[in-house]
């Protein structure tokens, strides 16, 4: 009868577990000195550039991007228990897109907060209950995220990073296609999703919900419901993949912006978000935009917002490239503040970027 003590292939696996829990150990006691040498930083003081340089010198160890995301979650997890109390709001619940966004950003160890709102995201900020939050900006299908702009307006919180966020929308059920009465999603995945769902369920009745998630919910719990949401969301709440990739845009792009107080340094690669009003005058709009051209500051975006209760009157939002520190950017600013009824600051940051395997 043959031994498995006496088999050498059992003894080259037990010596090949003994030494994975000798590196397992010896990973988590590196995360414990990590989180002890945050203790002698600020959160402000955190350099976040130097994980994308350490994926970039390790390659060859596994794809950059996943390495990325990596470190990020060991960062995310380390931060978390050198500085408590420092939650991050996102417009929930779990597995929305914006959720989403906020674990590319924060990764999986930060105390992320659902919130119901837009508004209510930023509250969380302006009453310190989080130190970040989470909001879309714009989409590349539909432009400009009307919510987010006119909560600028009534608190000018400032932005300290973005997320690009690819969105790739999926037909969610817990039965097949033929049973589907209703398409439940949030207004703007709808939007996105609207020549697939005139094609392949033009009977359907579409309902706007509060996000994706939530129909995803919903979904899972009726025959006659589908939600267009993530196919994360769609593995936590049990649901089918019926159909994949939906949007009628396949670059279909959500922008995030990080918000809270929090000034980041000049890292070579950064962008500038204003918020200004201008004289309601003939020709002020034009002798706002000579300004860049004559500091030769590249305009990136630039979107108006009507004013409550002014006809005809407009708030005005603009990014450009480069830190509000440098020379060019800080003249440009000094001068459209010049002409302005009133001009807000609301940050210079890094700009984001799309992963390679996107």
């Amino acid at each position: 009868m043959h031994s498995a003590e006496n088999d050498p292939n059992h003894c080259s696996t037990e010596a090949i577990h003994v030494r994975l829990r000798e590196l397992d150990t010896r990973i988590l006691e590196l995360l414990a000195d990590r989180i002890a040498a945050l203790a002698d930083l600020s959160p402000s003081q955190l350099k976040t550039k130097q994980l994308t340089e350490l994926a970039s010198r390790f390659g060859s160890v596994a794809p950059k991007e996943q390495l990325v995301e990596l470190l990020q979650h060991v960062s995310s997890l380390s931060c978390r228990q050198a500085w408590p109390s420092r939650p991050v709001a996102y417009l929930g619940p779990i597995y929305s897109y914006s959720y989403l966004a906020a674990v590319k950003y924060f990764g999986l160890g930060a105390e992320l907060v659902p919130v119901a709102s837009i508004s209510a995201a930023f509250d969380e900020v302006v009453r310190k209950q989080a130190a970040f939050a989470v909001v879309p900006i714009e989409n590349s299908t539909d432009g400009r995220i009307v919510d987010t702009l006119g909560v600028f307006h009534r608190w000018p919180v400032k932005i300290c990073g973005e997320v690009l966020l690819p969105v790739h929308h999926c037909l969610l059920g817990s039965r097949d296609r033929s049973t589907i009465q209703e398409v439940h999603s949030k207004p703007q995945a709808l939007s996105q999703c609207r020549g697939w769902l005139a094609q392949h369920l033009p009977e359907a009745k579409l309902v706007e919900v509060s996000s994706t998630a939530t129909a995803a919910a919903a979904a899972a719990a009726s025959d006659t419901i589908a939600a267009i949401a993530s196919r994360e969301a769609g593995i936590h709440y049990g649901c089918r993949v019926i159909a994949e990739n939906i949007e009628d845009n396949s670059q279909n792009v959500t922008r995030f912006a990080i918000i809270g107080d929090h000034p980041c340094p000049p890292t070579g690669n950064d962008k500038t978000s204003l918020m200004f009003e201008l004289h309601h005058q003939p020709g002020a709009l034009a002798d706002a935009m000579m300004i860049f051209k004559n500091s030769g500051v590249n305009l990136t975006w630039i979107e108006s917002f009507p004013m409550p209760n002014r006809p005809n009157e407009y708030m005005f939002f603009i990014e450009l490239d480069g830190h509000q520190a440098s020379r060019s950017v800080e003249a440009a600013i000094e001068t459209l503040g010049q002409m302005s009824q009133r001009l807000e600051i609301l940050g210079s940051y890094s700009k984001g970027e799309l992963s390679k395997t996107n």
